[in-house]
């Protein structure tokens, strides 16, 4: 696959990006290195060997629910620049 400017162009405006000519033909590089990259890994022999869907067995390996201290809401509002001493009063975002 040949990495030209027309490619760089096209890949740039799905991506919503905009290159200047030098970081063009560092994108052009970088793009070719990939590309040689994966036709590498394209020559070796993968028969017989399995997909690895995850790199370990273990599967939803959860901690233990254990009741911890937490902030009192004194605490928490302490540091609030504005509160009703039970909740934080923010500004209305959301017009009716």
């Amino acid at each position: 696959m040949e990495v030209n400017d027309a490619l760089v162009d096209n890949l740039a405006n799905l991506a919503r990006l905009q290159f200047d000519a030098a970081g063009k033909e560092i994108i052009k590089k970088d793009l070719q290195r990939m590309i040689h990259l994966v036709d590498k890994l394209n020559e070796l022999n993968t028969d017989g060997v399995e997909p690895v869907l995850h790199m370990t067995e273990n599967v939803n390996i959860l901690r233990e629910d254990v009741v911890q201290g937490s902030v009192s809401r004194e605490e928490g509002l302490k540091n609030a620049p504005e509160s009703d001493g039970v909740f934080f009063k923010v500004p209305k975002v959301i017009k009716k």
